[in-house]
């Protein structure tokens, strides 16, 4: 990214006006992203979507031979260093071949385990033995990864693990017992990232091989989708692990843990968005195609409505995901890469951004849930029986609001992080709250620049901000400490925050490209951002004024209720008109239109 860019703190965007050029958007890519994207693509398009029946009926050896074939194209390399024959590129590179490779189907979560969290405890956190005895083979694709976190009584709660690491008599090796559960790519990984806490206490991290002694793969789980991907328990039997495999530092095995699920949030988020895409695109062809009394069903309101909607919204998950990985790529291009800490520095240029991620976690694979239903919907009959693209998407579709922590987990994520930024003086959340509450008080009369297309969600933003402000204000003057606790006012907060960055991220990409655009695509963009404010603001409405009734009643009460009310406010006329505008161009280009 050639453009210059401020440098912006994670969770900053509530606390300040960002600018149309400090975002980077899928329009930036340089011409050799466009060529990695592309080539994602016909591979795709010619080795694994002709297999993807077969790799769902359990054919895992297609799926290996797929990472084998990965790669040779170099695909499996772009976050490793290019020290060890990897290719080291940015985030919004990693993104854009995680999103081409969504129509893959099932091969995508194997791509997406092996590539991500499979791959990158050994980068940021191996030894330089350790990386020259396993790095090529991972990046190569002639081993496949796994990662082993979960438990039968763990999932969430990952350092409520009870699986143990015991230092052998001659201290050679360290016994790991234990199970594993859910292990994604389990059924032919050859290398394992297992945590297991030594003598009971000190949570760690190994690199355990497939053929060490003691280590069991279980049956393949029978799953409701993602079939084509191997999911299965690795058990561990005094399994023996020799002491040099011992991955980081002793006890600090959770900071490999959670580092390396926030680059997993935001790459899910990049794979759910190319899953969307590619999901309505299939329902704009067959809508289209399929006729009722006598005319393409995709000509009727109630279809095109549903067009339209999806369009809006895959269009702002679009912008998030990439706003994101800009403001990942900004931050890390500053770390010099000759300092001897440096992947502790890049991990922290990583945590810094940990809600947004979390938000492009549970934003874009909330936006496929409800595009793969809709796709459904219009498929009718046909969206119900297998043989039909639209059957699989749903069942493909439900496990991303799953791993990757829990939707639940991390709503709850984004206040708490947040929230402590404040604490630690990061964030001027507590000054801008009090702000806040002065504009409860004072009504504004300010205009809107009509010459600016996008002044009215640029208001409305502004609004919305300062409602999440007079909200988590009232939160922490009401529970103080005790407020991580509150749990359903944690979810409210960040419902209210999650669309704020959503409705941000479009109305900043649409503005971005607008004074460029031809004119049909300039009544496009307008009319996206205006569809998707539209949504996003009935969700942020509800959000606030849950959150208000959890924490006032009485005065107080009615007095933030009328905040709501006026800070919601949004002028969507025109409405109509714009979603017919996107459902003739979607049925017209019949694919997606951005």
């Amino acid at each position: 990214m050639k453009m210059k860019r401020r440098i912006l703190k994670g969770g900053e965007f509530l606390v300040t006006e960002v600018g149309c050029d400090e975002v980077f958007t899928p329009e930036d890519f340089s011409d050799e992203q466009k060529q990695i994207g592309e080539t994602t693509e016909q591979f795709v398009a010619s080795e694994l979507a002709p297999h993807i029946e077969e790799m769902d009926a359990g054919n895992f050896d297609l799926v290996v031979e797929g990472m084998r074939k990965a790669g040779e194209l170099g695909l499996l390399m772009i976050d490793a260093p290019e020290m060890y024959g990897g290719l080291e590129l940015d985030k919004a590179t990693s993104m854009l071949v995680g999103e081409k490779l969504a129509p893959s189907g099932s091969f995508s979560v194997a791509f997406a385990a092996h590539s991500g969290i499979g791959t990158l405890p050994l980068i940021y956190y191996g030894t330089e033995a350790q990386k020259e005895k396993y790095l090529e083979k991972i990046i190569s694709g002639e081993w496949v990864a796994a990662y082993c976190l979960t438990e039968p009584g763990s999932g969430s709660d990952a350092l409520g693990a009870q699986a143990t690491a015991t230092l052998s008599a001659d201290g050679r090796y360290y016994l790991l017992n234990g199970v594993k559960q859910f292990i994604t790519n389990g059924g032919f990984a050859e290398l394992f990232t297992v945590f297991a806490k030594i003598d009971k206490q000190h949570f760690t991290a190994f690199l355990v091989e497939r053929g060490f002694e003691g280590l069991v793969v279980g049956p393949e789980e029978k799953k409701l989708g993602i079939k084509g991907s191997s999911t299965t328990p690795i058990i561990l039997d005094n399994c023996r692990v020799p002491v040099e495999n011992l991955l980081g530092e002793i006890g600090k095995g959770h900071k490999i843990a959670f580092n390396v699920l926030n680059v997993g949030r935001f790459k899910l988020g990049a794979g759910v968005t190319g899953a969307a895409k590619m999901a309505l695109g299939e329902a704009i062809r067959y809508a289209n195609e399929r006729k009722q009394f006598g005319k393409p069903i995709s000509s009727f309101g109630a279809i095109g409505e549903k067009l339209a909607d999806m369009t809006a919204e895959t269009f702002a998950s679009e912008s998030l995901v990439y706003r994101l990985a800009g403001l990942l790529d900004t931050k890390l291009a500053t770390i010099d890469k000759g300092i001897d800490n440096y992947y502790e520095e890049y991990q922290k240029g990583i945590e810094e951004y940990a809600p947004e991620c979390a938000i492009s976690k549970v934003f874009c694979s909330e936006v496929l849930a409800r595009v793969v239903d809709e796709v459904v919907q219009i498929f009718g009959g046909y969206g119900y029986v297998s043989g039909y693209p639209a059957e699989r998407f749903y069942r493909d579709e439900r496990i991303n609001r799953i791993f990757e922590g829990t939707n639940e987990v991390n709503r709850l994520l984004i206040p708490g992080m947040i929230l402590r930024k404040s604490l630690k003086g990061e964030l001027p959340l507590q000054a801008e709250a009090m702000k806040a509450f002065e504009a409860l008080m004072t009504p504004s009369f300010d205009e809107l620049d009509q010459s600016d297309p996008f002044a009215a969600e640029k208001a409305l933003l502004k609004c919305l901000k300062t409602l999440f402000l007079i909200l988590a204000g009232a939160a922490v003057k009401k529970h103080l400490a005790g407020l991580q606790d509150e749990q359903e006012i944690l979810i409210a907060a960040a419902d209210l925050a999650i669309q704020i960055f959503a409705i941000e991220s479009a109305v900043l990409r649409a503005e971005k490209i607008h004074p460029s655009a031809s004119e049909r695509k300039r009544q496009l963009l307008r009319a996206a951002v205006k569809v998707f404010t539209f949504s996003a603001t009935e969700v942020a409405g509800s959000a606030a004024k849950k959150g208000a009734f959890y924490l006032e009643e009485g005065d107080n009460l009615a007095m933030i209720l009328s905040g709501v009310r006026r800070f919601t406010r949004y002028d969507a006329s025109g409405l109509l008109q714009a979603k017919r505008a996107l459902a003739r161009a979607a049925s017209e280009e019949g694919r997606y239109i951005f």
